[in-house]
C-alpha cells in the first residue's frame, strides 16, 4: 500500500474508497489484497446469512399457521408474505443462491421447527421431524398450509 494510504483498521468507510480508486484506475500494485479479498467474501457470507435467516423465520411462520389455526392472523401471513419478497431481492442479488434452500433445508427446518416451538409454547415434538413444506411452497407466493 501507498505510504499515505489510509489503513483498514484506521478508517474503513476511507479504505474502501481508496481500494475502489486504485483498482479503478489500475494501480494494483498498490491494493489491499487480503483485506479486499476477506471483505469479498465476507459480502457472500453475508447475502447466506440473510437468506437463511429469512428461511427460518418464514418456515417457523408456516409451521405456526399450520399447527395453531384458530391463532392465525394477518399479522402472520404478512410476515411470511415479507421473508418471501425480500428472499426474492437476495435471489436478484445473488441467483447462485437459489439452491442453497433446497440443499440446506433438514437445517433449515430443524432451526425454523425450534422457533416455532419457542414462539407458540407449543412442544417442539408437534411438529414433524422432517419439513412438512417442499422448496417450492416455502417460496410461492401465495402457499400458505392448510390443517
Amino acid at each position: 500500500m501507498p505510504r499515505n494510504a489510509v489503513a483498514y483498521d484506521d478508517d474503513f468507510f476511507e479504505w474502501t474508497m481508496e481500494q475502489a480508486r486504485l483498482l479503478r484506475s489500475g494501480e494494483l500494485a498498490d491494493i489491499d489484497r487480503e483485506n479486499i479479498a476477506e471483505e469479498l467474501e465476507s459480502m457472500g457470507k453475508s447475502l447466506r446469512r440473510e437468506l437463511r435467516n429469512r428461511t427460518i423465520v418464514l418456515i417457523a411462520h408456516l409451521l405456526k399457521w399450520k399447527y395453531q389455526p384458530r391463532l392465525r392472523s394477518r399479522s402472520w401471513s404478512a410476515t411470511a408474505r415479507e421473508q418471501r419478497r425480500q428472499i426474492s431481492y437476495v435471489f436478484d442479488d445473488a441467483p447462485s443462491l437459489k439452491s442453497l434452500i433446497p440443499e440446506e433445508l433438514p437445517n433449515l427446518y430443524g432451526a425454523a421447527r425450534e422457533q416455532a416451538a419457542d414462539e407458540t409454547g407449543l412442544n417442539e415434538r408437534t411438529f414433524p421431524t422432517d419439513c412438512p413444506f417442499t422448496p417450492a411452497e416455502i417460496l410461492s407466493p401465495d402457499f400458505l398450509p392448510e390443517d
